[in-house]
């Protein structure tokens, strides 16, 4: 395992255990991956995210779609919609899907959401559709979500979930928070009753300056930020403490 393979697997770990330390998911229910090269990179399936090492996640060839998998424990259970998302999808770099609770109850509902808040437009459309129901894990399944994913990047799936996707993890997990909380936010406007739904044109004008949104620029590609010499520094820090401790002078 290389040290970027192994990097990449303690994230996809901190990415789960930090998604229930937020509430965003309970338990085992979650679980995410990772592109990596021709492969795909899943959490195992019911093993508790405090007690997963980077070697058991597992890895499973993008060009194979029989299952197959390297790695002492079972991928997920969910691992067909994982692998047929990476598959069919390749502007995807991670997947993540949990049971968060407003999405969840949505989906419950069966209630698609609408273009309610202009972070709307994060999800490449005009809504966050969802899925038809089928048995976790199952081909069909993995159809109806790559069919409610088609041209999105999120989706409920029918009395079970959510999924986010996104051109890497950081990516896909900010994704989902976003997801949950456009959920939240709508469910509460049904409550007061009659929510103001935005137009296309309001989302697409929304969209344009989306490219950047939502996530900083990584460290080695900021620009430089003017700062002022350590000889500069010193000289004018002396100069302020001599300019107080004359004025304290002044004063006695």
């Amino acid at each position: 395992m290389t040290r970027e393979e192994r990097q990449l697997r303690e994230a996809i770990i901190a990415k789960c255990r930090w998604m229930n330390a937020s509430g965003l998911n309970q338990g085992t229910s979650g679980n995410i991956s990772a592109r990596y090269k021709d492969r795909m990179l899943i959490t195992p399936s019911a093993t508790p995210y405090d007690a997963m090492k980077p070697e058991m996640i597992a890895a499973m060839p993008l060009d194979r779609d029989d299952g197959s998998w390297d790695g002492p424990l079972k991928p997920s259970t969910e691992w067909r919609f994982h692998l047929d998302i990476m598959r069919g999808r390749p502007d995807v770099g991670g997947v993540v899907h949990t049971h968060s609770t407003y999405a969840t109850v949505l989906a419950i509902a069966r209630k698609p959401i609408p273009a309610c808040h202009y972070m709307m437009a994060a999800f490449g459309g005009n809504d966050i559709r969802c899925a038809g129901y089928a048995r976790y894990g199952t081909a069909e399944l993995s159809e109806l979500a790559l069919a409610a994913l088609e041209g999105r990047n999120g989706c409920l799936l029918a009395n079970h979930g959510m999924i986010a996707v996104g051109a890497n993890l950081d990516k896909a997990m900010w994704l989902a928070v976003e997801l949950e909380t456009i959920a939240r936010q709508y469910y509460l406007s049904l409550a007061l009753g009659s929510p103001q739904i935005l137009s296309e044109v309001e989302i697409a004008d929304t969209a344009k300056g989306f490219s950047t949104y939502g996530l900083q620029q990584p460290e080695g590609s900021k620009s430089k930020v003017s700062r002022p010499k350590p000889g500069r520094a010193a000289a004018s820090a002396k100069a302020a403490a001599r300019q107080r401790v004359e004025k304290k002078r002044s004063r006695t």
